[in-house]
């Protein structure tokens, strides 16, 4: 098991953030997280890295409580958001460079250049990221992401400034990071067709609950919906008064 979450609870004032939540995430497992906006989605990942600290609940990674060994664990944890900018003084090599000494990176110059290629962004290697367009700091951000060869990787609507090509592009790239090296993805999107596409298994969460679980292919059957992107709107529309 690369993460495994146990009974996340997360106040704000009284309203819960997160109540109860319980989830694993297996080897080689890309799994999404849904649910409208307030639902708990970025709060747990933001638990998951330490930004938040939970009120309840036990969250282990590749089997070792994150309260105690956090540090060791973080080397092999990364994350990336279509929210969470790079700095923007720093050029796109710099900032590259700078996360890879972070991460004790071995071979760290090879792994810029195989990233900057992957990623299309060797033109722009020496350009300043504060300058980037919307795309291209997101095209940063994932190979930030990469630059450890993370085994549990934290994805925040990743791909949300990108175009429908850039974008089914790299749904694949990590697909295929996912297959070649056994890591677990933690994915949030409001996109349904790319949670169609990229993900094994989805929770649909309600503040802070998990409501459904399943196969995102096989769940609108289930409940008798023409596809995912309808039930999200049905369970979104049945519990917004709640």
């Amino acid at each position: 098991m690369i993460l495994k979450i146990e009974n996340l609870v997360k106040k704000f004032g009284q309203t819960k953030g997160i109540s109860g939540l319980s989830f694993s995430v297996k080897k080689g497992e890309i799994l999404g997280l849904l649910g409208p906006n307030g639902a708990g989605k970025t709060t747990t990942i933001h638990i998951i890295l330490g930004v938040l600290e939970s009120d309840s609940g036990v969250i282990s990674v590749f089997g070792k409580d994150i309260k105690h060994q956090r540090k060791n664990i973080m080397k092999e944890v990364s994350f990336s958001a279509g929210y969470a900018q790079l700095p923007g003084n720093l050029t796109v090599w710099q900032n590259l460079y700078v996360f890879g000494l972070l991460y004790g990176v071995k071979g760290l110059k090879h792994r810029i250049n195989f990233l900057l290629k992957e990623f299309r962004l060797e033109y722009l290697a020496h350009t300043k990221s504060g300058v980037l367009s919307s795309g291209e700091q997101t095209r940063l951000n994932l190979a930030k992401a990469l630059i450890n060869s993370p085994q549990l990787l934290l994805l925040d609507e990743p791909t949300a400034a990108l175009d429908p090509n850039t974008a089914q592009t790299i749904r694949q790239k990590i697909k295929n990071y996912v297959s070649l090296n056994g890591a677990g993805v933690l994915w949030t999107s409001h996109n349904m067709h790319e949670v169609e596409a990229v993900c094994d298994r989805v929770l649909f969460l309600s503040h802070g609950k998990i409501l459904l679980e399943g196969d995102p292919r096989k769940l609108p059957v289930e409940y008798e919906k023409k596809n995912l992107e309808e039930l999200f709107i049905a369970i979104a529309n049945e519990t917004s008064f709640y």
